[in-house]
């Protein structure tokens, strides 16, 4: 072993780096590594309290396994900040989440230790088991597979169905459950109850200690006594354990529940659990936040803070002095309160991102009428049919990225049978510094071709507040409203309430020769474009759509008659978006234009503030000014 250095964590660049060290260096190792992620997190923002709590369980983790041939999912990616820095990212890690600089998330492409591409949650199992049954039919009978599944993903149905088909398969598998009570709120459900019992039920595990203890004293009696222990260890294992113990139902071996924080004691327990041969799971108690007190007392809080002062916790807000408009999140949340307290018919509906959608709004004020589901989307989507069935008016928020797994749900459940359904679609278009897994680029081309479906999108808070007004009035079927993430612009969404007309636009300014034709947030793109050209002399029309689906015709009629050259500008992608709805009215009505579509292109975008990827999709106001000087 070296001489231990003051400082460890700066001769660390690799797993191999960290094995040359003793277990008895592994807490000081530990301790450094929370200090530099907070160091670094506190000045360059990012997620902060999940990888906090496994700090202890990513060094023990590379310190058991021979990583990267042993392969390690994370589960949610969002956990695996310390992962990073153990696997060569260290002198890097300042630039994550920036742009151009490495993902807040593990991705292939990044690193061969990232072994799978994690953004949402819940994937590592069925990730790891598919790994796993690739080594066996290989013949990599000593590789393992490890899935660290935490921050409430275990809460989908999806870890669920993994687990139901992993019991079944003789494949190396290790499950790691980080039980830290919280996703980015406190978990909810039943199974969170129940990893709550086998955590304090000091009688099970007492009593599965004891079986052990029992057993191997029978033993000791002779060849006839071993022969009865046997006997006896089958029958109880496969009867009380079993029906005591849910993953144990579902043939996997059970161990824990382990401190995740005793970073010695972990590494023992994995490199044990190595040569156990099938599906294992090992529980693990963390805290989230851990090593940082104010992100122990707040875990919701301190999920993502931003930038904040390390020493005093004070998180750091804008010293603009300009006043800031209010976020579209909040004007959901207060507006659905509006709404449900003169509607009783209305309830709201989150797959557990309360406080991420402003839906913690309603819980507070109406907790009978608020539903957080846990993370489970498909579950949001039909629960919330199922509430429009009984004449209820579901407003079910969930992020434009977070629908796409409910998708099948949307069509089948909802829109077959002609439901109402308020699709809330937060974080649409370029969501910013999460990057490609969260960007809300598809949601309009995905609902636009569903039949039955309302396709709106408001252009500032005050539409927002009309389309939830529009959407909960009398049979309205199914109907998606879409926003971005962040502040709109400054208006007075206090005046009173309206309905619009579903699939009628607005003018926002006649022109000459070239019109532009926006959807949603965008639009506000377009007046700054047109502000500015008009300076110049140039002097295009402006529509805001207001409706993908249904189109207003009589818009698009006018326009088309009136102009020769359009631009179409949205804030999602270009392939079966808004701009491709406007090329088939052109098409099918036969008229002759040059139209040019500004939106999101053909690829994934990468993570990046905002307006470093407005700009770089060139659907921005600088982008729609040289568009108008060059069409």
């Amino acid at each position: 072993m070296p001489t231990k250095p003051e400082h460890i964590l700066q001769h660390i660049q690799f797993p191999s780096d960290l094995k040359k060290y003793s277990p008895q260096d592994l807490p000081q190792i530990c301790d450094e590594l929370r200090q530099f992620i907070i160091d670094t997190v506190s000045v360059n923002g990012g997620h902060f309290g999940a990888s906090l709590g496994v700090v202890e369980l990513s060094v023990a983790l590379h310190y058991a396994l021979n990583t990267p041939y042993d392969k390690l999912i994370w589960d949610v990616g969002h956990q695996a900040y310390g992962h990073k820095i153990l696997t060569g990212r260290k002198d890097s890690f300042h630039t994550n989440r920036i742009f151009k600089g490495i993902s807040g998330f593990p991705k292939i492409s990044e690193s061969e230790y990232d072994t799978f591409g994690v953004g949402h949650s819940s994937t590592s199992i069925s990730a790891a088991l598919g790994m796993a049954v690739a080594s066996r039919l290989k013949g990599e009978t000593d590789r393992q597979h490890v899935a660290v599944i935490g921050d409430g993903a275990m809460t989908a149905g999806m870890a669920f169905e993994a687990l139901n088909h992993a019991g079944i398969e003789n494949s190396n598998v290790l499950v790691i459950l980080n039980d830290n009570c919280m996703a980015i709120d406190p978990n909810v459900g039943a199974l969170k109850e129940y990893l709550t019992d086998i955590t304090t039920s000091k009688t099970y595990n007492r009593f599965r200690d004891e079986i052990s203890n029992v057993l191997t004293n029978i033993s000791k009696l002779g060849p006839d006594a071993h022969k009865y222990a046997k006997k006896i260890e089958k029958s109880i294992k496969g009867t009380l354990l079993k029906q005591s113990n849910f993953f144990e139902a579902l043939n996997f071996r059970y161990f824990g529940p382990v401190d995740g924080h005793d970073v010695v004691r972990l590494a023992s327990v994995i490199r044990d659990l190595s040569e156990i041969p099938g599906p294992k799971l090992l529980h693990c108690i963390t805290v989230k936040g851990k090593g940082f007190s104010l992100a122990e007392q707040d875990q919701t809080k301190w999920h993502a803070p931003g930038l904040f002062d390390k020493i005093t916790g004070e998180i750091k807000k804008s010293t603009s002095s300009t006043p800031q408009a209010p976020k579209y999140q909040d004007v959901f949340g207060n507006t659905l309160v509006e709404l449900a307290e003169k509607n009783e018919k209305i309830v709201g509906i989150t797959p557990a991102m309360p406080s991420g959608s402003s839906m913690n709004i309603m819980m507070k004020a109406m907790p009978k009428r608020a539903f957080d589901v846990g993370i489970a989307e498909q579950h949001a989507v039909t629960f919330s049919a199922g509430l429009a069935t009984q004449g209820m008016i579901p407003f079910c928020n969930i992020y434009s990225s977070f629908m796409q797994r409910a998708y099948d749900q949307v069509i089948h459940d909802v829109a077959i049978q002609n439901l109402n359904v308020v699709f809330c679609l937060d974080r649409a278009g370029l969501a910013g510094a999460d990057g490609a897994t969260h960007h809300g680029a598809y949601d309009i081309a995905y609902f636009r071709c569903i039949p039955n479906m309302i396709v709106s999108a408001p252009i500032n808070e005050e539409e927002l507040r009309n389309l939830m007004y529009t959407a909960q009035q009398e049979n309205m079927g199914p109907f998606s409203i879409r926003y971005p993430r962040g502040n709109g612009v400054m208006v007075d969404w206090k005046q009173p309430l309206k309905a619009l007309e579903v699939g009628k636009g607005q003018k926002i300014c006649d022109g000459e020769n070239i019109a532009i034709l926006s959807f949603g947030h965008v639009g506000n793109f377009a007046i700054e474009a047109c502000a500015e050209l008009k300076n110049e002399g140039i002097n295009p029309a402006h529509y805001d759509l207001r409706f993908a689906k249904p189109l207003d015709y009589a818009l698009l009629h006018e326009v088309f008659k009136k102009y020769s050259k359009i631009i179409t500008v949205e804030d999602g992608c270009i392939q079966g978006g808004v701009g491709s709805a406007v090329l088939e009215f052109m098409a099918d009505h036969h008229y002759q234009a040059k139209v040019v579509r500004l939106g999101i292109p053909d690829k994934f975008i990468e993570h990046g503030e905002q307006p470093e990827l407005w700009d770089l999709c060139a659907y921005d106001k600088n982008a729609i000014v040289r568009c108008v000087k060059e069409i």
